[in-house]
């Protein structure tokens, strides 16, 4: 029956994924074992296995039986996807060092030993920074999800009509598009991290080799503190989709607070003239990029000037279509 499976659901996801489907089927069992005893012999009613469900109690406690350890910061439900965030967050790092370290050897080849202590000194501070705040993120989301009040309200009154539907496969998040969210945020923020230098116009000629940067190098501690917010609130974002794994009404809502939030944040940002790097076409010109009253550098000048208005117009319609998407999908999901 379709309420059997409701409670079997609604208690092995509190489980750790390597105990549900022995437990599932152990649930099964005596969910039936109780049934046959209570009916005796006749076909059980719907009566019949809600009385059962109601004895067997709040799926929340029974799992709570069933877990080998009960003590923790981050709980069996989120706890699949924390490790899988960490090792995504952990890789994408790792890779991002690597590459900076060779492109810090392509500049500088006869830095090579200071730029591998820099590595050694990166690797011990940012590693350990990147897990304690993926561990707060997921401990937080624990912490609220223990005292959701509906949670509370079903723990005093409970009754098995009160347990939610099975998800539908409609709606259902990619395990992928998230994960792939996470890499290009952390990306980004290791990029403006370690340095906003190499985001620009690369040079290798002359006898130079280096990036004119887009941004304004003597502004960057000012606004550095901002990127690295938004992206936050990116990662946060890829987070909640993994652990929600279906768009539904509370992961739209959160979506879109911090889409609203960052596109402000990011509106104020770049539209300071501060922001960008003031000398960038005179430097395109300077290292042989581009010749001054060519067609070429009208162009190049009319795009860096409207930069910052694309900007805003791109990002402002990608937000807006990742709400509208997720709206779309909890609907088709109600019917």
């Amino acid at each position: 029956m379709e309420l059997i499976e409701r409670y079997i659901y609604a208690v092995i996801q509190k489980l750790p994924q390597s105990q549900r489907e022995e437990i599932s089927i152990e649930l099964r069992g005596l969910i039936q074992d109780m049934l046959e005893e209570r009916v005796e012999g006749r076909k059980p009613t719907d009566r019949d296995v809600e009385e059962v469900l109601q004895e067997l109690g709040n799926p929340k406690n029974l799992a709570g039986q069933y877990r080998e350890s009960k003590n923790y910061l981050i709980g069996p439900e989120l706890y699949d996807s924390f490790i899988l965030v960490l090792k995504v967050v952990m890789i994408t790092l790792s890779i991002v060092l690597a590459i900076e370290f060779v492109v810090q050897i392509i500049i500088e080849p006869m830095s090579i030993l200071e730029h591998f202590i820099d590595l050694i000194v990166t690797v011990v501070t940012v590693i350990p920074t990147a897990f304690g705040w993926t561990a707060i993120w997921f401990a937080l989301a624990e912490h609220f999800s223990e005292i959701n009040p509906k949670d509370l309200k079903m723990e005093k009154e409970w009754k098995p009509s009160d347990l939610p539907p099975i998800p539908d496969t409609k709606g259902q998040i990619k395990r992928t598009d998230p994960i792939a969210g996470i890499i290009f945020y952390v990306f980004l923020i290791a990029l403006f991290s370690f340095s906003t230098n190499y985001f620009g116009v690369w040079i290798f000629r002359d006898g130079y080799r280096g990036a004119i940067p887009f941004l304004n190098p003597e502004a960057n501690n000012i606004f550095l503190l901002f990127i690295i917010l938004i992206l936050g609130f990116g990662i946060i974002k890829e987070s909640l989709k993994l652990v929600y794994r279906k768009w539904n009404v509370q992961l739209v809502v959160f979506t879109a607070i911090l889409n609203v939030v960052s596109f402000l944040v990011v509106m104020l940002m770049i539209s300071e003239p501060e922001f960008w790097n003031p000398t960038f076409m005179n430097e395109l010109v300077q290292y042989g990029v581009l010749s001054e009253g060519t067609e070429a550098y009208q162009t190049v000048h009319t795009i860096w000037n409207q930069s910052t208005r694309w900007i805003l117009v791109f990002m402002a319609i990608g937000l807006i279509w990742e709400i509208v998407d997720g709206l779309v999908k909890v609907f088709r999901q109600k019917k």
